[in-house]
C-alpha cells in the first residue's frame, strides 16, 4: 500500500499567509486612506515633477518638454527671491511669536485659576475659525476709513501713525503677520498647556528651595522638560510658514507691489493668472524641498542639542 507523503509547507508562503490572516483587518481599514493619499498626494507630486520639465499653459494638452529651462529661469527670477525673503521673515516671526505668546498664556493658566475654562476657550477660539474669516475680520480692523486700529490710534492722539496698513508696502507684510500670529497662538497655547501637565512640580519646588527665581525655573527646569513639545510645534510652524497662502491671498493678494508676495501666492499667480502651469509646478517643487529641508535640519539640530 502506497504511503501518502505530505509535502511541507513553504516557509515563506506560510509566513505571508499567517501574516495576512492576522493583520488583514488592519490592512483593509488602511486601504481607503492609502488609496486616497496616493490619488491626491503621491500622484500629483510626481505629476508636478514631470510638468516642471514642460511649458504647459494649464489649459490645453501638456506642452513640449523643455528640460531644465524652468529651473534656469527660476534661478534668475528676482520676484522669486523676493518672495522667498518674505517667507523667511514669515517663518522667523511667525514661529517665534506664537511660541512666546502660547507659552506665556499656558504658564498663566497652568495652575487652573478661576475662569480657567473660559480663558482656555477664548484663547483657542481663533484656531477654530477659518483662515478666510480671520483674514476678512482683520481686513476690517486695518481698514483705513472705519478700521478699529486707526480709530483707536486717533482716539489717543496718535493720528499721525494712522494709515492704510494693508495698502502701505512698508507695513502690509507685518500687518498680515500679526493676524496670522493671533490665529496660531491658540493652537500653540493648547499644546503647551497639555505639555505642562507632564512637567515635574517636584523639580520646580526643589529649584525654588535652591533660590532659583521665576526666570531661572522657566529656563532651566520647565523648558527642558518641554523640549519634545517645542520641537513638534516649531516643525509645524516652520512648514506652515513656508506654505502660507490663504490669509495673505485674502487680505492682500500678494500686494501692494508684491510687498506681501510669498512663494505660494507667486505659484498661484503663475499657474492661474499667467497660465504658466509648467513654471508654477517648478515653484511648488522648490517650496516642497525648502519646507522638507528646513524641518529636517531643525529636528536634527534639536536632537543633537538634547544629547
Amino acid at each position: 500500500m502506497a504511503q501518502l507523503v505530505t509535502q511541507p509547507r513553504s516557509g515563506a508562503r506560510y509566513g505571508v499567509g499567517r501574516h495576512w490572516s492576522r493583520y488583514r483587518a488592519g490592512y483593509l481599514f488602511l486601504a481607503p486612506s492609502v488609496i486616497l493619499y496616493a490619488m491626491f498626494m503621491i500622484y500629483p507630486f510626481f505629476q508636478s515633477i514631470y510638468l516642471s520639465f514642460t511649458d504647459w499653459n494649464g489649459v490645453g494638452e501638456i506642452g513640449d518638454f523643455v528640460g531644465l529651462q524652468n529651473y534656469r529661469e527660476m534661478i534668475r527670477d528676482d520676484l522669486l527671491w523676493q518672495s522667498l525673503g518674505h517667507n523667511a521673515i514669515w517663518v522667523v516671526l511667525g514661529t517665534i511669536g506664537p511660541l512666546i505668546l502660547g507659552l506665556a498664556l499656558a504658564m498663566l493658566l497652568w495652575r487652573q485659576p478661576k475662569g480657567f475654562t473660559l480663558f482656555r476657550t477664548v484663547y483657542f477660539l481663533p484656531q477654530v475659525l477659518s483662515p478666510v474669516i480671520i483674514a476678512i475680520v482683520w481686513g476690517w480692523v486695518y481698514n483705513p476709513v472705519f478700521g478699529l486700529l486707526n480709530e483707536g490710534l486717533d482716539a489717543i492722539g496718535l493720528e499721525t501713525i494712522s494709515r492704510g496698513w494693508l495698502g502701505d508696502s512698508s507695513t502690509a507684510l507685518y500687518a498680515v503677520l500679526v493676524a496670522a500670529i493671533w490665529a496660531e497662538t491658540g493652537f500653540v497655547f493648547v499644546v503647551f498647556l497639555a505639555g505642562l501637565q507632564s512637567v515635574s512640580r517636584d523639580l520646580l519646588e526643589a529649584a525654588t528651595l535652591d533660590g532659583a527665581n521665576a526666570w531661572q525655573r522657566l529656563k532651566d527646569v520647565t523648558i527642558p522638560q518641554l523640549s519634545n513639545v517645542i520641537t513638534v510645534i516649531t516643525a509645524l510652524l516652520l512648514i506652515g510658514g513656508f506654505s502660507v497662502f490663504d490669509i495673505i491671498f485674502v487680505m492682500t493678494g500678494g500686494g501692494p507691489n508684491h510687498s506681501t508676495e510669498v512663494i505660494a501666492t507667486y505659484t498661484y499667480t503663475e499657474a492661474f493668472v499667467q497660465n504658466r502651469a509648467g513654471y508654477s509646478a517648478t515653484l511648488s517643487l522648490i517650496l516642497t524641498v525648502i519646507s522638507l529641508v528646513a524641518s529636517v535640519v531643525f529636528i536634527r539640530f534639536r536632537e543633537r542639542g538634547a544629547q
